[in-house]
């Protein structure tokens, strides 16, 4: 099998561990997704962008609000996966290492973070940006 060059691959550093961009297109992203044990994402919602999360490996407790805007908490390990629709509210905690592989649609920068534990601004930080 021959391996190919991908153009999009990209690497960003978070607070809470860091995540791989596999593919950036005009009609999806794909990331694989590393949150350290005891960590937290951002409590954050956004305003396009469509995401499904799919749990590869770990533990997570998954904050996710639903239709009539109650924030409901999941525990959730391999194999189990959410949807994240404009704008619900959500958040990953990692009880343990977790993987995730997230698919969504191209709107990356679109992130309005509610409660950060690092104090990070709204949208994309160039500072995490891998060069």
């Amino acid at each position: 099998m021959q391996k190919h060059e991908n153009k999009f691959f990209r690497e960003v550093k978070k607070p809470w561990g860091k995540e791989m961009w596999m593919a950036l297109t005009d009609r999806y992203c794909y990331k694989r997704i590393y949150l350290n044990a005891g960590t937290r994402t951002s409590f954050q919602y956004h305003n396009y962008k469509v995401e499904t999360n799919y749990i590869i490996s770990g533990e997570a407790e998954i904050w996710l609000e639903n239709d009539d805007g109650v924030v409901e908490k999941f525990l959730m390990k391999e194999n189990d996966f959410f949807n994240v629709t404009p704008p619900k509210k959500h958040r990953v905690i990692a009880i343990t290492d977790v993987i995730l592989q997230e698919v969504s649609t191209p709107e990356v920068d679109d992130v309005i973070r509610i409660e950060d534990d690092s104090n990070r601004p709204d949208g994309k930080i160039e500072s995490e940006q891998v060069k």
